[in-house]
């Protein structure tokens, strides 16, 4: 894990409503956007700083850079699955000697990135990621995670973030019983009868999920909420601000 208290991890398949879930992030002339995927468009109006990612090491590089811009508040990264696809394709596939080109892939995302750029940043950043459902074989169970290759897999991505929120598309009768103030319904989504959310905590359901959070953050009556990161980000602000007033 970093020591960054204004990490995210949102994890979803696709067509959960990751990127979306942007939408509303406050003073968005600070906001960095950074595609890895380079034909993908938002799919709502912004002002964020867009930039198109064709090499890696420029995401580490951007985010300590963006140390000396006060007017940047938050970076996005979308998605970490296609970065580091995006590291295979580019730097390991293309590399003569492939055992220290995986070596340096695992490198780059255990130090150059999260140890060196993340964990000394003072911005919000909110990284996107896809999931996958996968049978782990010594147990018989599928279980859903963010699927990279190399050493990095076996320890899991998500072991490096304190939350890990879960972006899914769900019936809204399902979510009876979670209604608070972060989870409201359109009109829209009341016709059709779903609805975009996030999870926040564990249910009995998703235990093979990696789902978490710090201990209290979230009510259990938050489980589901509106799929807005700005909720995200506000919880954080709120959580860790507690934490020093203590």
């Amino acid at each position: 894990m970093t020591d960054n208290n204004n990490l995210v991890l949102i994890a979803g398949k696709s067509g959960t409503g990751k990127t979306a879930s942007l939408r509303n992030l406050p003073d968005q002339k600070g906001v960095i956007y950074l595609n890895c995927e380079t034909n993908k468009k938002l799919p709502f109006a912004s002002k964020f700083k867009q930039q198109v990612i064709t090499d890696p090491r420029q995401v580490p590089a951007i985010i300590k850079q963006s140390e000396d811009h006060s007017n940047i508040n938050t970076i996005v990264i979308d998605t970490v699955t296609f970065l580091m696809g995006m590291y295979e394709n580019t730097l390991v596939n293309t590399a003569k000697n492939k055992m220290q080109a995986w070596g340096k892939y695992a490198e780059f995302w255990k130090k150059d990135l999260m140890q060196d750029a993340v964990a000394n940043s003072s911005k919000n950043i909110i990284m996107l990621a896809h999931t996958m459902d996968v049978l782990n074989e010594n147990e018989g169970v599928m279980e859903t995670l963010v699927k990279i290759k190399g050493s990095v897999m076996n320890e899991g991505i998500e072991a490096w973030f304190c939350n890990v929120i879960a972006c899914k598309k769900m019936a809204i009768a399902s979510l009876d019983g979670y209604k608070s103030d972060l989870l409201t319904f359109t009109e829209e989504e009341e016709i059709l009868q779903y609805k975009h959310v996030f999870q926040t905590k564990l249910t009995r359901e998703t235990v093979h999920e990696r789902i978490r959070g710090p201990l209290g953050m979230w009510d259990r009556k938050e489980t589901f909420i509106d799929n807005d990161a700005t909720h995200i980000l506000n919880r954080l602000h709120e959580y860790y601000r507690g934490d020093t007033d203590e």
